[in-house]
């Protein structure tokens, strides 16, 4: 699978109802065993199963000419023994996991999939022209 923006994500982008820049928006590290579904799933809870560690509270949040970019995460102490194939980008509202929208699946990271080893984990952005999405 490649980086794509989930579907009711996308609508809350472009309604107006997700600001990036104010908003909580957090990065989950997922297990490769998660069967995303871009166009159902909709909600923290359809991927709280497969999560590992702590999900990390982006920083540095920025966008600019439509392109969304943060400081790089930092995963601390991820008990070993499973495999991540990426990470899945949401807003944390305040008001519980079922109230909690995903945005992006990002799957395109150096070093991925990774074997978890009990070590930290750092996510490192694209640098590019897309950074972390780009509508």
């Amino acid at each position: 699978m490649a980086n794509a923006l989930y579907a009711k994500g996308k609508e809350k982008l472009l309604s107006a109802g997700i600001n990036l820049t104010s908003a909580t928006v957090k990065v989950a590290l997922v297990k490769n065993t998660y069967p995303q579904n871009l166009a159902t799933d909709e909600f923290y809870t359809s991927i709280s199963a497969y999560v590992l560690g702590t999900p990390q509270t982006l920083t540095g949040k920025s966008v600019t000419a439509g392109v969304f970019d943060a400081g790089d995460p930092t995963y601390t102490a991820v008990t070993a023994g499973d495999t991540s194939e990426g990470v899945v980008i949401y807003i944390d509202t305040g008001g519980g996991a079922g109230t909690n929208p995903l945005l992006a699946y990002i799957d395109t990271i150096t070093g991925f999939p990774l074997a978890t080893n009990g070590g930290d984990i750092t996510i490192q952005w694209d640098n590019g022209a897309y950074k972390i999405f780009s509508l």
